[in-house]
Formats: structure tokens, C-alpha cells, sequence
């Protein structure tokens, strides 16, 4: 199953760094590249088992579910419904605990797999997707770390964390 990840490291906490990735509405928008809008179905709050439905700046859209939502350490996802091309597709962050120079902060990994169709595509699709979903992954996970210390952001994300 082809895969993408990008990491950074970012000066906040592993609470702070998870409740800026789950920040909704206007902050979100705020600082995510990817999507155009992304809102919860049925719920108020993300959880496992939780769907959303996200619209992508380059237009597709998909419904996806929580299948794992850990704070402040990782949250996984899974598509249930998206473009045609994709049979399958995840992603997946994970945010850990990492001092750099005398420094606390957290260090988040995140990851993208998938599996294309028609299957006889794959061997094409696959290197467009590693291609085009690499430079999204590594665009957006840089736009999170900004939002990171971006005082509008961090006011949204507040309640969220302890």
C-alpha cells in the first residue's frame, strides 16, 4: 500500500499540537491548506467512530471516520466514501513528546496510505499520488506548525487544552 509522512517539530505541547491538528470552523480554515470546508456529521465533537466530510481546496470530497482519536498523542482516520479513484485511503498523526536544545515541545508524524483503482492504474496512480499527496501532506503539515503559534489559533483551540 503506497504511503506518504512528513514531520516537524514544533515548540507546544503534545496537547497544544493535538488541539490545534483537530481545531474546526474558521480556525481551521485559518490554517489548513488542504480543505476548502470540513465539518462533523452527526456530532459536536471529533471522536472514534465520529464521521466528517471534507471538502479539499482542489476540489474532491470524501467522508471519512475516526478510527482512533487518542489526545493528546494520535488520531487515525479512514475514508468511507471519496473520489472514485481511491478503493482506499488513511491518514494518520501521531504527536510525541521531544525536547530539542533545552527545548520542550512535541514532534508529529503524519501519514497518508492508499490504494488506487482500477488496480491496472495502480502502478501510474500511485506515483501521481506520491507525488501530489507528498506535497500536500508536507504543505500542510508546515501550515499546522504555524498555526502552532499563531495567537488566533491557539484562542480557539484553548478549551481543548489542560
Amino acid at each position: 500500500m503506497p504511503q506518504v509522512s512528513a514531520d516537524i517539530w514544533v515548540a507546544v505541547s503534545p496537547a497544544t499540537a493535538f488541539a490545534v491538528s483537530q481545531t474546526t470552523g474558521e480556525a481551521r480554515l485559518r490554517w489548513d491548506p488542504f480543505i476548502r470546508t470540513q465539518r462533523l456529521i452527526g456530532a459536536d465533537r471529533p471522536a472514534t467512530g465520529v464521521q466528517t466530510f471534507t471538502r479539499a481546496r482542489l476540489g474532491p470530497s470524501m467522508v471519512s471516520r475516526y478510527v482512533s482519536y487518542r489526545p493528546p498523542t494520535s488520531v487515525g482516520m479512514t475514508m468511507e466514501r471519496g473520489p472514485w479513484f481511491f478503493e482506499r485511503f488513511g491518514g494518520g498523526w501521531r504527536f510525541t513528546p521531544q525536547e530539542r536544545d533545552g527545548v520542550a515541545g512535541t514532534h508529529a508524524v503524519w501519514k497518508y496510505t492508499w490504494t488506487t483503482r482500477p488496480a491496472w492504474l495502480s502502478p501510474v496512480a500511485d506515483r501521481i499520488g506520491h507525488w501530489l499527496l507528498g506535497r500536500e501532506i508536507r504543505a500542510r503539515i508546515a501550515a499546522w506548525a504555524a498555526a502552532c503559534s499563531d495567537p488566533v489559533v491557539l484562542a480557539a483551540c484553548a478549551p481543548e487544552v489542560p
